[in-house]
């Protein structure tokens, strides 16, 4: 294998602006974060056209940018009515559909845009007297310099025009060129991917397969070089999780062994229900892991009320075992305090009385506050619950063992690597959400991670019922939804109102692209108008979001679980963990403004106690849109991980790396996991081989400057975090 001259870098490691120019390198970095000649050969292509074939124009969406390949009709100038100055304005075809470009004071573009001249057209899809057209759009047009002859005419004709992402400064033909500038100067590169597993997959090598995206002859060349790429980025990217996953277990972590006849042991001959099989299996993997001198590193996925808390806590009570202490991150101070009464109720009085659960959130009283602080400092809290005033300084342990972080995905993992890093040694963790992953990403995503799944309901759980309530199709079915909250109220149960804003003046969710703008119902108004609805006279209906102090969220948590507020009109601050065994009924308005794991969520709210479930999905999404799709998709099932992957087909999973983390981790470029699953899972294994072998990449160099490429120093501090 070729490697560079000593200390000469990858030509992939070139700063850009030393080959197109510092001012274009600059119009590159502020676009696209593009700043090396590496950056800018994996912005890859994101579809290709032809220079004999036109994009059809009915089907452009107004408000889009949009980068199209049109011949032109006719142009004409006029003079403008308003004001001074002339008017140029150009048709383009399709053959079928006409757009109109519009130019302002730009005669000479007339020279440019001659009838029959076909180019690549590029601009925002406005619409002008019920017309598609492009204001001031970007052009470049197909030079007539294909040699004669039939044959060499068809060629150029069919032959790939690479449209790649653009901007509005940066258009994508700019992109093209810039990119034949680097790859000119390119020279041979290594590549990662070991020769013999590229050739018994037939797979081109790196740099061919780069040419040939950016430079196909034929479709044939392009669809080659992105499989040979795909493969290679799976194959990088999995080579860094399980290295990292690697050096975790490289660490030293203090084992955690209860001993007989201790807490656990009789905390489980105390428990007056029976673990599920699931939690049980998933118990033993968690006791086994933490009895290691390696640190634990492990996900634990769970449906909406399967038991995840029970788990964790045996956990935590193995640790107080071994004289440790374990520290649990919450999300909101909400679901801190609900967590703590949990637990104390759990536990019973004597356990409660020996482990003394404490509570550290930043709304705590001075006094409270101290006093929970000395208790963690000097160990006799064996269980700290708290939000992110855990993270504080002032907060110390004596000998923490276990982190457990509840609803991970709340969490940036700088919060969690705060926590991680207030043990003496490396304390285990253990990472708990209820929102299900789909499994090809929990292997992108999550796979320097142990990932234990608890798939089982505890018996006896009555099923939720879930009705998509369509407004746009039944605007009378609005008052049927009041009517049947005030049935389930006459039963003596509670209920839920979700709303996706707090009033006119918040921070709204933004408006779906796939329908008309809509004002969002929020909680004041709906609050209002349920107080006055005469079907709820005398019913006690009170408020629940962010804007609240944490001491009336508190307050108000309590009161609803007492029983003495019979509606909760809420923000999504009771998606997770809320727990009010008699809250029957779950009402979403703009069901729509949601995503499937969110409202599989709030569904998850109510029927968890021994009266049924009630979800009623208000929605005004037209029927076909993505937005109503997501609504039915969810009154479709209970199943979590059913929705999960169907949740990660309707958003085409856009940045997965990024959105499920923190968004430092590098996005994907070619692999996309809703249907490269089987690559990935081949491209690990191969991985696990390689690493196995090599746990150095002393033999693979050109890997190991492949990983150190895909993750900057922000990437890999990112990876050592999560």
């Amino acid at each position: 294998m070729q490697r560079y001259p000593l200390n000469v870098a990858s030509p992939l490691d070139q700063k850009l602006g030393g080959v197109l120019g510092a001012r274009t390198a600059a119009t590159f970095a502020k676009g696209f974060g593009i700043e090396t000649v590496g950056d800018l050969l994996t912005h890859y292509p994101r579809r290709y056209a032809r220079r004999g074939e036109l994009t059809e124009l009915s089907h452009l969406p107004l408000d889009d940018d949009v980068t199209i390949v049109a011949e032109v009709i006719d142009v004409r100038e006029r003079p403008m009515r308003a004001k001074k100055g002339s008017l140029l304005e150009a048709r383009i075809t399709d053959g079928k559909g006409i757009l109109t470009l519009t130019f302002f004071n730009q005669p000479w573009r007339a020279k440019d845009l001659r009838p029959g001249v076909r180019g690549i057209f590029a601009g925002k899809v406005g619409e002008y007297r019920g017309s598609r057209q492009l204001a001031h759009p970007d052009y470049e047009l197909f030079e007539e310099d294909n040699p004669g002859g039939a044959e060499s005419a068809e060629a150029w004709a069919m032959k790939p025009i690479p449209i790649y992402p653009a901007t509005s400064t940066v258009s994508s033909w700019k992109v093209q060129k810039a990119v034949g500038v680097a790859l000119d100067s390119l020279g041979e590169l290594d590549d990662p991917v070991p020769d013999a597993v590229r050739k018994s997959r037939g797979l081109l090598p790196f740099t061919r397969a780069i040419e040939l995206i950016h430079r196909p002859t034929v479709d044939a060349e392009w669809r080659a070089a992105r499989k040979s790429l795909r493969f290679q980025e799976a194959f990088v990217l999995q080579t860094a999780l399980l290295e990292q996953r690697q050096r975790l277990k490289e660490q030293a972590a203090t084992p955690r062994i209860p001993k007989p006849d201790g807490l656990l042991e009789q905390f489980d001959a105390a428990l007056d229900f029976t673990l599920t099989a699931d939690q049980r299996e998933v118990g033993e993997a968690i006791a086994n892991d933490i009895a290691t001198p390696e640190p634990m590193n492990r996900l634990l996925q769970g449906e909406v009320g399967s038991g995840k808390t029970v788990v964790a806590l045996r956990a935590m009570l193995a640790v107080a075992d071994t004289g440790g202490q374990s520290a649990l991150l919450a999300p909101t101070e909400v679901l801190a305090g609900q967590h703590i009464r949990s637990i104390v109720s759990t536990l019973g009085p004597d356990l409660a009385a020996r482990v003394r659960p404490t509570l550290i959130t930043g709304q705590l009283p001075t006094a409270d506050r101290r006093k929970a602080l000395l208790a963690a400092v000097t160990g006799q809290a064996q269980i700290v619950i708290g939000t992110h005033a855990l993270m504080s300084e002032s907060v110390e342990f004596f000998d923490l063992g276990l982190v457990v972080v509840d609803e991970q995905h709340r969490f940036g993992v700088d919060q969690r690597e705060a926590l991680r890093r207030k043990g003496a040694v490396p304390p285990h963790v253990l990472v708990l959400t209820a929102t299900p992953i789909p499994r090809t990403v929990a292997m992108t995503v999550f796979g320097d991670l142990d990932i234990s799944t608890i798939a089982e309901l505890p018996a006896g759980r009555i099923p939720i019922e879930t009705f998509v309530v369509p407004l746009a199709d039944r605007p009378g079915w609005e008052g049927r939804v009041w009517e049947r909250l005030s049935e389930e109220l006459e039963k003596g149960r509670q209920a839920f109102v979700v709303c996706p804003a707090i009033d006119a003046e918040s921070d709204a969710a933004p408006a779906e692209p796939d329908g008309p703008v809509r004002p969002l119902t929020t909680v004041a108004d709906t609050l209002d108008m349920l107080r006055a609805d005469e079907r709820l006279a005398g019913r006690r209906i009170e408020a629940l979001h962010g804007r609240l102090t944490s001491d009336e969220k508190d307050a108000r948590m309590r009161a609803f679980a007492a029983g003495e507020i019979d509606v909760l009109v809420a923000t999504t601050v009771i998606e997770v963990g809320v727990d009010v065994p008699n809250a029957s009924a779950m009402i979403v308005l703009d069901a729509d403004r949601f995503g499937v794991s969110q409202l599989h969520q709030l569904r998850g709210r109510v029927g968890r106690g021994d009266v049924p479930g009630l979800c009623l999905l208000v929605t005004a999404a037209e029927t076909g849109t993505p937005a109503r799709e997501r609504v039915e998709a969810v009154a479709a099932t209970l199943d979590g991980f059913e929705l999960a992957q169907k949740d990660l087909e309707l958003r085409q999973e856009g940045d997965v790396l990024g959105s499920v983390q923190s968004g430092r981790r590098s996005s994907l470029r070619l692999l996309r996991v809703v249907k490269d699953g089987d690559l990935i899972l081949q491209a690990r294994s191969i991985a696990e081989q390689v690493l196995a072998q090599d746990p150095s990449l002393v033999r693979h160099p050109a890997l190991r400057d492949a990983l150190e490429r895909r993750l900057d120093e922000a990437e890999r501090d990112f990876l050592a975090k999560s």
